[in-house]
């Protein structure tokens, strides 16, 4: 089958989608229309062929939202749910629908009253002036016969056509829905579902279907897909292609992990591809108080090309994609023999509700101009820009949602210490463009959270620098272990990011701890470089990380009452998802904080950030945290040692993260790693050595696993996070001997030839076994 031009609706960006111009889609604008997608630019006006103004359907007008929902928040929710219909309303759609669950949010809180406020909402969306004469697709949980399901509630002119319950659910990493939900089981069969009298005073109806089934209008056919159903083998869309669904909608929450994305595309590309159709993909945005960021990107798919798209990442509460399409294309893309003789064949019906309307109307002078013609395909952000916006845009919903007035963070003058602060300073960014394109909900939000009057205040954050000098505090916490050139990089970048820093020297506290103990017990320990065993050292070290921590509490509360204003101030974490795979930081040391935006981004993938960081937002310091030798400055510094982060893991992060994927993703045990890196690392190492780094790494990771039950809250962002939290439940007390496998993995070594290549460039050694 070959590509089909796919035509759609221009529009011009609003002039408060607060994007970066790196987040925009790289689509040219055309001012028919507002929508928050952006398209290729029209051919040539063409009148289509006449074919196309068919009585059984012409062109029909449909949205799908982006909202930025919070868990409970039944009054936000509402607002931004009917502001959405609204905009649909008057852009002309005929169907809009939403993400997953959009009057409680992804994650609902089962309390009994939660039913009962979903029911009131819906009310509400129903006695909506602007959802008449048109398709609105909801989201809600729904009891039936005493079962929770997560369903889509279809309406039309104040009726409810169908209840649809998802039928398959994420139960795996960051989802694990079947604590809150059942899936139906009941395939391609309805049931009767009583209304709640507010809701039947308001439709007229006593009862409704409730199931797996279909909406059929005048004109063409509905179907939905919800989220994790998209993803498994046998997806609803392609039964319901060959009985003649047309349209297909999809309501998700999905959250945003680096380099998914794309994943996502492919899969509607393809289920529309293959069948045919108009494929409406709806995303939950934002962040709902948990360690997920939803990254939105709603987009429509017509016969397996994108015609138009919303932002990944935006501070926008409420965006809508609008496209115009011409139905007669799918029955066209439809017409080949093969999938012609499959829909023929001998198919379960499915069960069709109907709507009175029709959707689609004939085309007109008017809507020829609108058609254009999709030439290419959009930009993916890459991996070091999703890292910059998405923990960007987690913290920002976490700031304005927290009531707190900014972020605290100590600065180590190490990497990922700066990394955070640049994600902050990334923040305030967003939020400066947000507020000069007239964002009034950024501003709202930013005057609140730097203690200005709501009712008087004029302030707008159009400064990124000035902005994060009111929000963004920072604090360098030195000893007599602390090199001055850390110093003088955490000082340099908060002068460059506009931060306000505190320089402080915290050995007086360090020292006061020592005299306490050598004062109970008698003794004195010392250092490793001074003659100490490596009880003592390590115990020397954890005392000045653990002050850190309640140092960093210290100031978060009382910074701003020092600076004469109100509030506290929300502590964030520095510790990277390879360093908590390991288990390379102190329990309670200044890793545990409120929330952590680098908790499940590697050090590799923080490298690149910094690197791309260091010309995006023009700030040259960064070039110097990157040719750092990363170190945790706890042990004194002599003329023949200083500390090593690499050294003292026995291992690099580069190799760490490929631990961390083998473990998590491939799901390899010792063994079967050792193996696996036999054949990536045969060339330059010896089975023995790769043998020890296997069980190395291990060891530490079992006697570290406890570590994770007290991991701070961090953005999810990386698929081999060790977070303890749903995502990774695995036991946190492990036999760290490994016995039976550490033997398997040393048998095996020692009958492996070595198969690195000769010094002199030569061919691998031969094989002898």
């Amino acid at each position: 089958m070959g590509a089909h031009s796919c035509p759609a609706l221009p529009y011009r960006p609003p002039t408060d989608l607060g994007l970066c111009p790196s987040l925009a889609p790289p689509f040219p604008t055309s001012s028919r229309s507002s929508s928050v997608a952006q398209l290729f630019p029209p051919r040539p006006r063409q009148r289509p062929p006449a074919a196309s103004a068919h009585p059984a359907g012409g062109l029909i007008t449909v949205a799908t939202c982006s909202l930025n929902q919070h868990a409970l928040d039944f009054d936000g929710n509402l607002d931004r749910i009917l502001r959405s219909i609204k905009i649909a309303k008057e852009r002309g759609a005929k169907l809009r629908i939403g993400p997953e669950l959009e009057i409680t949010q992804v994650r609902p809180s089962l309390f009994r009253d939660t039913h009962l406020h979903a029911w009131q909402v819906l009310v509400k969306i129903l006695e909506c002036d602007d959802g008449l004469d048109m398709i609105v697709d909801v989201g809600m949980p729904v009891v039936h016969k005493n079962v929770i399901y997560n369903c889509r509630i279809i309406i039309h002119n104040r009726k409810i056509l169908l209840i649809r319950p998802k039928m398959w659910l994420a139960n795996d990493g960051n989802y694990r829905e079947l604590r809150w939900f059942t899936p139906w089981m009941k395939h391609k069969q309805t049931e009767e579902f009583w209304l709640p009298k507010m809701i039947a005073d308001v439709t007229g109806q006593v009862t409704v279907p409730i199931g797996h089934a279909v909406v059929a209008t005048q004109d063409t056919c509905i179907g939905v897909e919800m989220c994790e159903e998209l993803f498994t083998p046998a997806a609803p869309h392609i039964e319901m292609a060959l009985d003649g669904v047309e349209i297909f909608t999809n309501s998700s929450g999905s959250h945003h992990e680096l380099r998914k994305l794309r994943t996502r595309i492919d899969l509607i590309k393809e289920a529309t591809l293959k069948s045919g159709g108009l494929y409406l993909y709806a995303n939950q945005q934002g962040c709902d108080g948990d360690r997920l960021y939803y990254d939105g990107c709603s987009f429509i798919t017509l016969n397996g090309q994108v015609i138009a798209q919303g932002s990944q990442f935006s501070l926008n509460d409420v965006e809508v994609v609008t496209a115009t399409v011409d139905l007669q294309r799918i029955r066209a893309h439809r017409t080949w023999s093969s999938r012609s003789m499959q829909a023929a064949g001998n198919q379960e019906a499915f069960v069709r509700t109907r709507a009175e309307t029709r959707l689609s109307t004939d085309q007109d002078e008017d809507l020829v101009d609108a058609i254009v013609d999709k030439e290419g395909e959009f930009r993916y952000n890459l991996p070091e820009e999703e890292i910059a916006y998405g923990p960007a845009c987690w913290l920002w919903d976490y700031l304005r949602r927290s009531g707190t007035s900014g972020y605290f963070v100590p600065l180590s003058g190490g990497i990922d210490s700066c990394a955070t602060a640049t994600i902050v300073f990334s923040m305030c960014r967003l939020v400066a463009k947000a507020a000069a394109e007239g964002n009034e909900q950024v501003i709202s939000d930013a005057r609140r959270i730097t203690g200005e009057d709501a009712e008087t205040s004029t302030y707008v954050p159009i400064d990124p620098r000035e902005f994060c000098g009111r929000i963004f505090h920072t604090c360098y916490m030195g000893t007599k272990n602390s090199s001055n050139e850390t110093r003088q990089r955490a000082k340099a970048l908060v002068e460059a990011i506009g931060a306000y820093h505190v320089d402080l020297n915290m050995d007086a506290c360090v020292d006061a701890i020592h005299t306490l103990f050598t004062l109970v017990t008698g003794k004195k320990p010392e250092y490793k470089v001074h003659g100490g065993s490596q009880t003592e050292n390590l115990a020397l070290q954890n005392i000045q990380a653990r002050l850190r921590m309640l140092l960093a509490y210290l100031f978060a509360q009382l910074v701003p009452w020092v600076r004469g204003k109100n509030g506290a101030l929300l502590v964030l974490g520095s510790a990277n998802v390879d360093e908590a795979l390991r288990g390379y930081y102190t329990k309670y040391d200044c890793s545990a904080a409120d929330v952590n935006p680098i908790g499940a981004i590697s050090k590799v993938d923080l490298k690149r950030f910094i690197a791309w960081a260091t010309k995006a937002f023009e700030l040259p310091i960064l070039d110097d945290f990157l040719n750092a030798t990363p170190t945790a400055e706890l042990e004194p510094i002599t003329g023949d040692y200083v500390q090593s982060d690499e050294v003292d893991m026995g291992m690099t992060y580069e190799e760490l993260s490929i631990f961390g994927r083998l473990r998590k993703q491939e799901k390899m045990g010792p063994y079967s790693m050792f193996t696996k890196l036999t054949t990536l690392w045969g060339s330059k190492l010896t089975p023995t050595e790769i043998a020890e780094k296997v069980k190395r790494f291990f060891f530490f990771y079992a006697i570290n696993r406890h570590k994770m039950t007290t991991l701070t809250p961090s953005y999810h962002a990386e698929a081999y996070s060790p977070d303890d939290n749903r995502f990774d439940m695995r036991p946190f007390l492990y036999n760290a001997k490994f016995g039976w496998q550490f033997r398997s993995i040393d048998a095996k070594a020692a009958a492996m030839p070595d198969r690195r290549r000769k010094e002199d460039g030569g061919e691998d050694e031969q094989k002898t076994a």
